[in-house]
């Protein structure tokens, strides 16, 4: 999206603001005739690909907009990645949660086993299910998912 920062009863950073508060992820660049740096720090701050001043270089925007394309792609991979791991992660069952939240949080399996009232063969069974079921190569890996899906994992330590 190309906005100039001065639009008709808002300011193009105003809207750049909406769009966020509203979960809109759309790359921005921003034109102005008007600007100072504030302004254009803010607007980078906030998410802006560029911050062009007027008047306009023919490569200036092009680059820009390529830029903001690449952005763009590479943003729609990662949602796409990230839903991807929201359905794998919808079919761990209760307890899997419970082993993910633990191991996540750094748990050794005898710990999680005592905070969850069972044998450690137990967690090691689940937590065996839930890495292969979302296809964690790793504990690491899987602090990483974790991190991805908003699991808090500092409520249980």
């Amino acid at each position: 999206m190309i906005l100039d920062v001065r639009l008709p009863g808002v300011s193009g950073l105003a809207f750049q603001t909406e769009l966020i508060n509203a979960g809109i992820q759309i790359p921005i660049i921003f034109i102005t005739g008007h600007g100072d740096i504030p302004m254009s720090v803010r607007a980078m701050k906030a998410g802006a690909v560029e911050f062009l001043t007027k008047p306009l270089r023919g490569q200036d925007v092009l680059d820009a907009v390529r830029v903001a394309l690449e952005r763009a792609g590479k943003q729609r991979e990662r949602d796409i990645e990230l839903q991807a791991l929201q359905a794998r992660f919808q079919t761990l069952t209760d307890r899997e949660h419970d082993v993910m939240t633990f191991v996540a949080a750094g748990f050794m399996n005898r710990q999680t086993a005592a905070k969850l009232g069972v044998s450690e063969v137990t967690v090691k069974v689940h937590r065996h299910n839930l890495m292969a079921k979302l296809g964690a190569r790793s504990v690491q890996q899987l602090v990483r998912m974790a991190d991805a899906l908003g699991i808090d994992r500092s409520k249980r330590v």
